[in-house]
């Protein structure tokens, strides 16, 4: 009996130091990845990498902002006065750019309008700053300096302008100061929050760029996320979006809006109010919080990809009766927009869809979506306009 308790004894010794082995090999191989920023998760690669970053502007009371950058692994600082807004050039290589801050300043957009004359729509830009300005110039919506030149238009950012790529904040940057122009303008740019926008803002970064995550953050010690908190310029600023809005007779958001939003009886205003509140909502308060913890999900607006395709085990594709049903509910002739990747812009259900998802690291550019009194066009990445028919 003892040499059998003893035998066993030995077994289980021997099986607690194999696990405690493998559980050691774990942690040093997760020590390397995080301390090499070729191991991070997205775009690896041999080439030298700029860490640089900026600016993020830091509202430390009510008069003073603190503006920083990171250079050449170093935090630069300088603090601010401002009242009743901050104006201010860039003191790094963007010292051509002038950046104004208006923090008290209503930011929030309507969620209906109509009367609007043309609106171009894109989505998932994903820190490619090249290839956005590039079409913006291309239609003519911004001038060699990116200031604002299309009047009246309407621009709809359908979400995703966060993760993958290395130029987020300069996106950031050029969409905050449009929205300012296209305004005085008698435009209006709206940039609507998409998946990659939340899980950011919520402290999910497994597709931020190393660039972010191997320089600023890391060296620095901040968490990535805090950059974008509610006393960040920035932060304020995504905390004040919308993710559904109405232009004229058509919808936009990022992922869709599902027949089970229709059942639940959501409306675009307790959407966008909703998908704002619980950016900042602690873990176990969404948890329970059934209908806000409904949006976040696969069947929610911004992950819901029922106009292309079936989702093994939560739904099946779209129909059309299904489309029909959420426009007739949410008083629209069509929807717009992005999260699933399409080889173009394209024209679905009869033009009652339109995607603008496409894959600007295979053809080198961005394309948009196009309306106006015409009809829909798809807008190439050299700025060519071609109608979208059924």
């Amino acid at each position: 009996m003892c040499s059998y308790i003893d035998t066993m004894t030995s077994m289980n010794r021997l099986v607690l130091h194999a696990c405690l082995l493998v559980l050691l090999v774990q942690l040093l191989v997760r020590e390397i990845a995080y301390s090499d920023p070729s191991q991070n998760v997205l775009h690896s690669t041999t080439e030298e990498i700029s860490y640089d970053d900026g600016p993020h502007v830091y509202w430390r009371d009510d008069s003073t902002a603190v503006v920083l950058y990171f250079i050449d692994g170093e935090f630069i600082r300088r603090e601010l006065p401002y009242q009743p807004h901050l104006t201010f050039n860039g003191f790094a290589w963007d010292d051509t750019i002038t950046y104004t801050l208006h923090p008290q300043l209503d930011r929030q957009k309507p969620e209906i309008m109509s009367g609007v004359s043309r609106i171009l729509a894109m989505s998932d830009i994903h820190g490619e700053y090249e290839y956005f300005v590039e079409i913006l110039q291309k239609i003519n919506m911004i001038d060699s300096a990116r200031h604002w030149t299309w009047g009246n238009g309407h621009l709809v950012i359908v979400g995703d302008v966060f993760d993958r790529g290395d130029r987020v904040t300069e996106c950031l940057w050029l969409i905050y100061q449009l929205e300012l122009e296209a305004k005085a303008a008698g435009g209006a740019v709206h940039y609507l929050l998409g998946n990659h926008e939340l899980m950011v803002l919520r402290g999910d970064l497994r597709y931020v760029n190393e660039k972010y995550l191997g320089g600023i953050s890391r060296r620095n010690r901040i968490n990535y996320a805090d950059l974008f908190g509610p006393d960040m310029e920035l932060g304020r600023w995504l905390r004040s979006k919308n993710t559904i809005v109405r232009l004229n007779d058509i919808l936009f958001m990022h992922g869709g809006l599902s027949p089970a939003m229709i059942d639940s009886a959501f409306s675009i205003s307790e959407v966008n109010h909703r998908m704002r509140e619980l950016i900042d909502l602690p873990a176990p308060e969404l948890l329970f919080n059934q209908r806000s913890m409904f949006l976040t999900k696969s069947l929610g607006p911004l992950w819901y990809r029922g106009y292309h395709l079936a989702m093994e085990g939560s739904y099946e594709q779209a129909t059309t009766a299904e489309v029909d049903r959420v426009l007739k509910y949410f008083e629209a002739d069509a929807v717009v927009v992005g999260h699933t990747g399409v080889d173009s812009v394209l024209s679905l259900y009869d033009s009652r869809v339109f995607a603008v998802d496409i894959p600007f690291e295979e053809i080198h550019s961005l394309e948009a979506l196009l309306w106006n009194d015409s009809g829909y066009y798809r807008v190439t990445g050299s700025g060519e306009l071609r109608p979208l028919r059924p």
